[in-house]
């Protein structure tokens, strides 16, 4: 963890640990969300009903871990009132697993289109780019994962600005399916299913992006959120 966090140093051994607790649950809540994200998406690529149909079960786990960590969060706001890095660590946790739960929303859709384009028995791995944007996808937010938990922030900024590929990806799978719509009409109607799942993972991308930045929040103390990734550079890191 970066040097800029004291999170035990604190008077109260048990309060120490109270935060590595949560911390702990965050990483616990963010691999189930990795989990879902790849089994929907080798759901949706192989044509594989069950493994999508256990997808949008495990939703349901996604949503109570979110509930169980909010609810923990607020007793230690209400019992600690921290202040400093223990209060931006804090309010950290409570934006990254709103960001995990809605990842879980993404994966979830993949789930449900998966189980639609496997019983109309649809050859969805004819898309390379969609296995290619999800592989991309998968890694972004695997890295963002393993950033948080080290709390670097160089690493975060990396990540930040893999996005943009990832959104280039995105707009040359929407220019394909377009084109395949056109050829073949009958088409449409799966090709939009995949556009879908398309843009569910330019958004998982987009909620792994989010978990950067909150990195950078809660160790340098700074929102960077609407900020371009030179000036972030220029005036946060340059104050380092």
């Amino acid at each position: 963890m970066e040097n800029d966090l004291h999170l035990s140093q604190h008077i109260s051994k048990r309060f120490n640990q109270e935060l590595e607790e949560v911390r702990n649950q965050v990483l616990k809540m963010g691999g189930l969300v990795e989990q879902q994200v790849s089994d929907g998406l080798v759901a949706l690529l192989e044509g594989d009903k069950a493994l999508a149909l256990k997808v949008v079960k495990n939703d349901a786990k996604v949503n109570a871990m979110e509930v169980e960590i909010d609810e923990t969060c607020t007793e230690i706001l209400a019992r600690r009132q921290p202040a400093a890095s223990d209060l931006r660590l804090m309010v950290s946790i409570i934006k990254t697993i709103t960001d995990l739960e809605r990842i879980g929303d993404e994966a979830e859709k993949l789930g449900k289109n998966a189980i639609k384009l496997a019983t109309e028995q649809s050859n969805a791995k004819q898309f390379v780019e969609l296995r290619n944007l999800g592989n991309s996808v998968k890694k972004m937010l695997n890295r963002s994962l393993n950033a948080y938990a080290r709390m670097n922030v160089e690493e975060a900024l990396d990540i930040i600005q893999s996005d943009e590929l990832i959104n280039e990806e995105f707009d040359n799978l929407t220019r394909l399916l377009i084109l395949k719509m056109m050829e073949d009409p009958r088409e449409i109607k799966n090709a939009l299913r995949i556009s879908w799942c398309a843009r569910a993972l330019e958004r998982i991308g987009d909620h792994s992006q989010n978990i950067c930045e909150y990195i950078v929040y809660l160790v340098k103390g700074k929102d960077v959120r609407h900020t371009s990734l030179d000036d972030i550079r220029k005036n946060i890191l340059a104050d380092s």
